[in-house]
């Protein structure tokens, strides 16, 4: 009798210790250059709707095994070149705008969510073709509604409206704007030459 409650026993320490470890297998950190991503059943948000992810910045998570997995956001900037070429001015002016951007998956609340819903599982070439589509799309958005005077004597402004209209676009996917550098502004029929 004594020998089955030490087998008793022993089984029972085994077991405790192989529950233990598989627990804390299942706690996960957060490098500060990543962004910890948990999906499957993660609870609700103020709506008292599902939420599709819980995204963790700079913490840690439990996993619950079976219900939950979880993924990393990679942090690192994405430098992008925009080569910008013939786009129409106010003035219907073609105009180049060689440029560079630089964006990044956002760690402000709301917009992680939208990162972790449409970035998740996406090589950064991905990404990085993604946002450059949109930057494209903006930057000839904007040039279109400046003269070339503002566009070439007010930087400052045509900056200011450049990165507001980027950066609104890329928070719908879960990015931020962290730099932009227009390298040149000219045109194929020399009126920005011409004005000096």
């Amino acid at each position: 009798m004594a020998q089955y409650i030490v087998i008793g026993i022993i089984a029972f320490v085994v077991f405790a210790f192989v529950l233990i470890v598989s627990l804390l297998q299942r706690y996960k950190r957060c490098p500060s250059d990543r962004v910890l991503v948990v999906y499957g059943k993660v609870g609700k948000n103020k709506a008292d709707e599902s939420r599709s992810a819980k995204c963790i910045h700079g913490g840690a998570a439990f996993i619950w095994p079976v219900i939950q997995d979880y993924a990393f956001l990679n942090l690192t900037p994405l430098s992008i070149e925009i080569n910008l070429t013939n786009a129409l001015s106010q003035q219907n002016i073609r105009v180049d705008v060689p440029s560079r951007f630089t964006v990044g998956i956002s760690t402000e609340p709301g917009i992680m969510d939208n990162a972790a819903e449409r970035l998740l599982g996406l090589a950064q070439d991905d990404i990085s073709n993604l946002a450059k589509d949109i930057i494209f799309g903006q930057l000839r958005l904007v040039v279109a509604t400046m003269e070339i005077e503002e566009i070439n004597n007010n930087r400052d402004k045509f900056l200011a409206a450049v990165s507001a209209n980027v950066e609104a676009e890329l928070k719908k996917i879960g990015l931020k704007l962290i730099n932009v550098n227009v390298t040149d502004i000219n045109d194929e029929s020399g009126y920005i030459e011409a004005l000096g």
